[in-house]
């Protein structure tokens, strides 16, 4: 048994989903409070997200510590997870092999599973989930979705927040007319037969927010790899989960991680990486998927075969060499770590692919950015999400480089607009954030 403390490595178990007792209410308040009263003896992860300073409150304001605290409150304490993992990960000396065998983020899952099975999900959060369905719909019309969509809006934002509790200052993705899939399609890349890495092949997935939101984040990654002498190929079958997750629909997310399995085989099949574009994505293909369905060798090879961008890059740069060309990039960059990077536990590789640029100039910001994907969006979460979030936009501002990046582009934008309510009505270096490989990009003159 691993004591106390230990070096070793957390094991994660597999999620019981299909289990009737996963979604009972009794059981899961009855772990709840088991769970709860170990973390208020413990409270090292005070200062990640809402959820613990909310349990803490409840625990010093009950009569009678975590068993005075009254089981329908609890539900304050799980509304505030965002599931970035990082208790797990990162702060968490109870997780398993230990024999309390804590997994706070799963546990958070579970109770919501509970509510999505009793038909608890609000019709507004089940229609900004259904991400592949909404960017369909805009990509024909995407100047007047966005016309709508943008804070400045003092007509449509209200009535947005009416109707889906969307907080009418919160900055929202854009929408393009023309998705990175169907850009790849038309738009080729050459790679260069001389670099060291030639040879290499990846099978990029797209992700739904570079798809429909951001195509430049995956023509900056492919031409970055065809630079470095990687043929890619852009493959979509579709929404990696993510934000179903978070509302505890496990059943779709299974069905999007067979559908995900069965179109990357061939190319795994073909000795591709596959390479994922947003880090949330990239942990859902390596460590939330295999944990949904452990029996499935599709699902598990998938998840071997799947690295992050900017740990692939890494990879090269240390096993062939990266290809000459790169240029310091002037001014210098504020670099936010994505939690769904840090829990991916491949260590920092956005800062260590930046620091490949000569004279390189990265101030790392390893701190929560607050927003949590479509969590920090909502009416009810937004000033929360600002309020974890002021620290690191705090640090990018004061930090005064010219570039300011997460591999999280939701966390990027959301730090901006911290960054500007901060400054008031100084002038900022940067008016949008952007992704290490669109740097990197930059800094190779593509």
């Amino acid at each position: 048994m691993a004591k106390e403390g230990s070096l070793a490595a957390p094991t994660r178990h597999p999620l019981d989903w299909q289990n009737p007792d996963f979604t009972d209410m009794a059981k899961i308040e009855e772990e709840c409070e088991r769970v709860f009263d170990i973390c208020h003896g413990c409270r090292r992860c005070f200062n990640l997200c809402d959820s613990f300073p909310r349990l803490f409150d409840l625990v010093d304001a009950s009569p009678d510590e975590m068993a005075g605290v009254a089981k329908s409150d609890y539900k304050q304490v799980v509304d505030a997870c965002t599931l970035c993992d990082l208790c797990y990960m990162v702060k968490c000396p109870y997780v398993p092999p230990h024999e309390w065998n804590i997994d706070f983020p799963h546990l958070m899952l579970r109770y919501r599973a509970a509510e999505h099975k009793a038909g608890k999900t609000s019709f507004a959060t089940r229609q900004l989930t259904q991400t592949d369905r909404n960017g369909t719909l805009a990509r024909p019309v995407a100047p007047l979705v966005n016309w709508a969509g943008d804070a400045g809006n003092k007509l449509t934002r209200p009535v947005m927040e009416a109707v889906l509790d969307v907080h009418r200052e919160a900055v929202l993705p854009k929408f393009h007319g023309k998705t990175f899939a169907a850009r790849a399609k038309s738009d080729g890349v050459t790679v260069n037969t001389a670099a060291p890495a030639f040879g290499r092949k990846a099978a990029l997935f797209a992700t739904c927010f570079v798809n429909y939101n951001n195509p430049d984040i995956g023509e900056a990654t492919r031409k970055v790899l065809a630079h470095n002498g990687v043929a890619t190929e852009v493959v979509y079958p579709g929404c990696c989960g993510m934000p179903k997750l978070e509302q505890g629909d496990i059943a779709a997310v299974a069905a999007a991680a067979k559908k995900a399995a069965a179109a990357f085989k061939p190319y795994i099949d073909q000795g591709y990486t596959v390479v994922a574009l947003v880090p949330s994505c990239a942990l859902m293909l390596k460590s939330e998927w295999p944990l949904i369905l452990p029996h499935d060798p599709d699902v598990r090879r998938l998840a071997e075969a799947t690295r992050d961008i900017s740990e692939y890059v890494v990879e090269i740069a240390k096993k062939e060499g990266l290809a000459p060309g790169l240029k310091p990039l002037d001014g210098g960059v504020s670099l936010h770590l994505a939690c769904h990077a840090r829990a991916q536990n491949v260590g920092a590789k956005a800062a260590e692919m930046l620091r490949l640029v000569p004279q390189a100039d990265v101030s790392v910001i390893e701190r929560c950015s607050g927003h949590g994907g479509s969590w920090g969006v909502m009416k009810e979460n937004y000033p929360t999400a600002l309020k974890v979030g002021r620290p690191v936009a705090r640090q990018a501002l004061n930090d005064a480089k010219a570039h300011v990046c997460s591999e999280c582009p939701l966390a990027g934008e959301h730090i901006v607009q911290g960054m500007t309510r901060l400054a008031e009505d100084a002038p900022l270096k940067v008016n949008h954030a952007q992704h290490p490989i669109e740097l990197m990009a930059l800094s190779y003159g593509l």
